[in-house]
């Protein structure tokens, strides 16, 4: 499994996070599908992130790495610092809040933990919450990608596609992944590729925290995703994935994300697709 953070554990409760709210060098980012969200009551102190100022791109890839100057001048409004140790979480279960994760890992960032179940969770135990905007101290945060091998491109998965090493985890519905429902030029899925929906990682008797990572691993290996082969994940937008990918680094495997992801993939014409 993916070592804890310094200070924090990797997946942090929020009984726990409650307590150590004014531990220094830290940053709290929500992170959520719906502003409104945050607006109505959010973690004391935490910062809002507007989900797609991760993302970059044109119609119908809009949902790429932003460049360095952008993650430069997006980290520094945070206030992010080579120290700062990020809680990140989300309203959704962890789409968005995986998305960030694998952003700043992209950055060589490691400092992070993730608020199992985010705000719902937060909620659910009664925890106090703010209605006021937390405003960070600026940085300067130089954001520079370090660890490009978390990505994969639409080239090598080509490339690939047969290679018995690699195991593609669709992140997606099992009505897209069939090929049934979808808003792209062509439906289905990668040829080979597996599907989990990010949702069944999910625990929803426990206010959307992850599921038993013992039985996630089980699951996993069963459909063929283990630490043994390498990972590729991808949804639509790599934001659903973002919670996938969050699940394979926590659990250690060799996990890699496709940014392009299905809105990339199923609007071209030298893709293959099964369904």
């Amino acid at each position: 499994m993916s070592q804890d953070a310094p200070g924090f554990p990797r997946i942090i409760e929020p009984q726990a996070l409650s307590e150590h709210l004014a531990a220094p060098d830290l940053l709290i980012i929500d992170v959520p599908a719906n502003a409104k969200s945050y607006h109505d009551g959010h973690v004391p102190g935490a910062i809002f992130l507007d989900y797609r100022r991760l993302l970059s791109g044109q119609s119908p890839v809009a949902n790429e790495v932003p460049d360095d100057t952008a993650l430069s001048t997006l980290f520094s409004e945070l206030g992010l610092t080579p120290q700062t140790h990020v809680i990140l979480y989300d309203d959704e279960g962890g789409g968005w809040a995986g998305r960030l994760a694998w952003t700043l890992t992209l950055l060589g960032h490691d400092r992070w933990s993730y608020l199992n179940g985010g705000i719902h969770a937060w909620r659910a135990e009664g925890l106090p919450e703010s209605r006021d905007p937390a405003t960070p101290a600026p940085t300067r945060y130089q954001a520079q990608i370090q660890r490009p091998e978390l990505m994969i491109r639409r080239e090598e998965l080509i490339e690939r596609l047969d290679d018995p090493d690699l195991v593609i985890w669709d992140a997606r519905s099992p009505e897209e992944y069939d090929g049934i429902k979808g808003n792209n030029q062509r439906r289905g899925h990668m040829p080979g590729a597996v599907n989990l929906e990010w949702t069944e990682t999910m625990d929803r008797d426990r206010h959307l925290r992850l599921r038993d990572l013992s039985e996630l691993v089980t699951e996993l290996a069963i459909i063929g995703i283990d630490a043994e082969g390498e990972i590729a994940t991808h949804c639509q937008s790599h934001h659903r994935s973002g919670l996938t990918w969050m699940i394979g680094y926590l659990l250690g495997y060799n996990i890699r994300a496709y940014p392009g992801s299905w809105q990339e993939w199923g609007n071209r014409d030298d893709t293959p697709i099964e369904n």
